[in-house]
């Protein structure tokens, strides 16, 4: 089927518009009564509140990175400053100062090393990292730019070396993948060696694996060994490797707990899995296929990303149109879409850096690759494969899920034991993946885990 020229301006608008509302807040309804609601959801919020930014994509990045505060990895007069020296919607302005701020801090850490002052040497690289890591973030636009290495391992690099003067135990190691390898950070509670209940985590469409840190402190209290890993699309195996995201993860976590089960001190009949972000549909696809998972949460859930296109179509009068007839539509690399998404990038931060770095992970020539290859992503058929207990997490006004469709579809599919947590904005936990209020994030999120693993008695410093 080839659209006419009306139907592709439909089309376009309304993938335009999804590439807007998944790039700044907006209100969220009441929930489907077949999806109970464990935490109470306030009146919420019609977009998130300015901050420093009235750029939405902007304002929400600065709060992602302030919300590294809560595990030191980040400092509040540190973001603000850097924050109001930036340019709104300017990528290279947003680069250049979070770049000038992370050398900073990157050479405080050097000075202060030099002078035997390990503790603030080792915070002040946990910060560095942080912001070095932000700087790179609006980068992707062009996919040989050299400062995306560059940034990302000076980002790396100064993580390591305060992940070498902290106290946590911890390998840096390689999981067989095929013909090579993924990077991970091992994490354990002590040099014992015991085999201990194990929890990896993964990030998602836009994360390293270096941000996951906080994640695998807060497992490390509460009894866990962590593993967390970049898979294909992903932090170093996107940048250095150049291997794409694959929406088959089963494929990626099999070889994952594979090699966490060689392991000793991994108790190979209590292993969790904790998606981020799009890990919200990585994690339960790959679970689906790895009965090895003893509990999954899918943080926030993420059921089928084309569902999400057609409802904009529907919305936006275009009823004749199916997935699949869409999918195909996309895959002949359409000029006149790839022209009106570029005219939309133009003019809108949000759908610039979507589609910008879209085409980066999946390694699309076109946005309209990159569309084709993201409408994979789909747990159709697969969510009901689930077997282990899992928690679905959802914000009341997060911006990459309006109404909580996406995560409410996947806690409706799944035959398993479930839990469906939707978080209020009362107290700033309603955005996405609650990044700027770990405190509730953790608490509630962990003490789920906590019992359906039986890790409710564990005592840091008691075995």
């Amino acid at each position: 089927m080839k659209p006419n020229r009306a139907l592709i301006v439909a089309i376009t608008l309304s993938i335009t518009i999804f590439a807007v509302i998944s790039a700044g807040c907006s209100a969220t309804g009441e929930q489907s009564p077949e999806s109970p609601l464990p935490t109470a959801v306030a009146a919420p919020a019609a977009e998130c509140p300015a901050l420093v930014f009235t750029d939405r994509e902007f304002a929400f990045e600065l709060q992602r990175t302030l919300g590294a505060s809560y595990s030191g990895e980040a400092d509040v007069g540190e973001c603000l400053a850097t924050a109001s020296r930036i340019k709104e919607g300017d990528f290279e302005s947003w680069y250049c100062e979070w770049n000038r701020t992370a050398d900073n801090f990157r050479a405080v850490g050097d000075e202060s090393l030099a002078a035997g002052h390990r503790i603030t040497a080792m915070e002040a690289y946990y910060r560095a990292a942080t912001y070095y890591r932000t700087a790179e973030f609006f980068l992707h636009g062009n996919a040989t730019d050299p400062r995306i290495v560059e940034t990302w391992g000076k980002s790396r690099e100064s993580f390591r070396d305060a992940l070498a003067l902290d106290v946590v135990p911890y390998e840096i190691v390689a999981v067989p993948y095929g013909n090579t390898t993924l990077p991970g950070y091992f994490y354990a509670v002590d040099d014992s060696g015991k085999p201990r209940p194990l929890l990896i985590v993964q990030t998602g469409f836009d994360g390293c694996q270096e941000e996951l840190h906080p994640y695998a402190m807060e497992g490390i209290k509460r009894g866990y060994n962590v593993l967390t890993f970049e898979g294909p699309g992903q932090g170093e195996v996107i940048r250095v490797r150049h291997i794409p995201f694959r929406h088959d993860w089963e494929n990626v976590i099999g070889p994952v707990v594979d090699y966490a089960v060689s392991r000793p001190d991994v108790d190979e009949d209590r292993i969790a899995l904790w998606g981020i972000s799009l890990g919200g549909y990585l994690a339960p696809r790959g679970a689906a296929y790895e009965p090895r998972i003893t509990a999954l949460i899918a943080d926030g859930g993420t059921y089928d990303v084309g569902l999400n296109l057609l409802a904009n179509l529907e919305a936006g009068g275009v009823a004749n149109l199916t997935e699949i007839e869409l999918q195909e539509w996309l895959q002949t690399d359409p000029v006149e879409f790839n022209d009106a998404i570029r005219g939309a990038m133009a003019h809108d931060t949000g759908t610039r850096w979507l589609n910008e770095n879209g085409m980066f992970v999946f390694n699309a020539g076109s946005p309209a690759r990159f569309w084709a290859k993201w409408m994979d992503f789909s747990l159709v058929g697969v969510a009901e494969e689930i077997r282990c207990p899992t928690l679905v997490c959802a914000g009341a006004v997060d911006h990459f899920d309006p109404d909580g469709a996406q995560a409410t579809a996947l806690y409706d599919h799944l035959t398993c034991e479930r839990e469906l947590m939707v978080f209020s904005d009362d107290y700033g936990a309603g955005s996405h993946c609650q990044l700027r209020a770990f405190a509730q994030s953790f608490g509630a999120k962990f003490d789920w885990l906590d019992d359906k693993m039986g890790m409710t008695d564990f005592r840091p410093g008691e075995e």
